[in-house]
């Protein structure tokens, strides 16, 4: 079982075939959205809508917990993760796709563990995306001749607010060359639940370091519905070569967990 969170208008379900909905109990409340169970070239796939299906849910208050362990409970390895995102870097142009390969968190609101009683895991994240998924991706890009960089480190806000000018300088000073509210926590419990875990960031503008430029939502939504297209047909393409064998992501939890004293 492959898993695809959908971002803003890259959860279209007509991706998959034979598909049914199926809503999930979870331990930590709701998911954003019902599952929805179908395949892609025989790929059986598992595909949530991280802001719900009318984009009703901001960055803040997705339970990404919830989404992440309804996806394990299903069986899914690997997870697919669409984003719109904010380029950086004069390089990274609207309507480029962005594989990231580091993070930075910017958050403070949010529940980043499955682990906040009895036990305490610290997951390693030194490498926090999946190089399989991440090679097999930028191949697949490379071949469709979608523009694409193969690397980038994403920084993560809390939202749902756009940046300050001075804000997006500082960003662009630590090393960030995109940004999106939405990547963590998904790649920390992602890592936790033993599962590989790659982000297809798509950069919908420039954020406002240049000051010429200025980000509002209209903008990201025009971009954003005019790329939408090459992003699904990476996934199509894409899925069907992913292979099932156990990846090193998958392993980092089983030395990560510290059992508290019962005393």
């Amino acid at each position: 079982m492959i898993g695809i969170i959908g971002g803003s208008g890259l959860e279209d379900p007509k991706i998959l075939k034979n598909s049914e909905e199926i809503l999930v109990e979870t331990p930590y409340g709701k998911t954003s959205s019902p599952l929805t169970i179908g395949e892609i070239a025989g790929k059986k796939i598992a595909l949530i809508s991280r802001h719900g299906k009318k984009h009703e849910i901001m960055p803040s208050n997705v339970n990404s917990r919830a989404n992440i362990w309804a996806l394990k409970e299903f069986g899914v390895k690997q997870v697919l993760a669409t984003t719109a995102c904010g380029s950086l870097r004069e390089e990274i142009m609207p309507g480029q796709i962005v594989f990231p390969k580091q993070f930075i968190d910017w958050t403070s609101k949010r529940s980043s563990t499955f682990f906040d009683k009895g036990k305490v895991c610290h997951i390693p994240m030194a490498n926090p995306f999946c190089p399989k998924l991440s090679e097999l991706l930028c191949e697949t890009a490379k071949k469709l001749k979608i523009p694409h960089h193969d690397h980038g480190t994403v920084v993560t806000i809390e939202g749902p607010r756009f940046s300050t000018r001075a804000e997006s300088h500082m960003f662009r000073t630590i090393g960030g060359d995109i940004i999106n509210m939405s990547t963590v926590p998904e790649v920390v419990l992602a890592r936790e639940a033993g599962m590989c875990y790659q982000a297809i960031a798509m950069a919908t503008d420039y954020d406002c370091w240049k000051e010429s430029e200025s980000v509002d939502i209209s903008k990201v939504l025009e971009t954003f519905k005019s790329n939408v297209e090459r992003v699904k047909r990476l996934l199509v393409e894409a899925i069907p070569k992913i292979e099932s064998k156990e990846c090193a992501c998958q392993k980092h939890i089983d030395s990560s967990i510290i059992n508290l004293s019962e005393d």
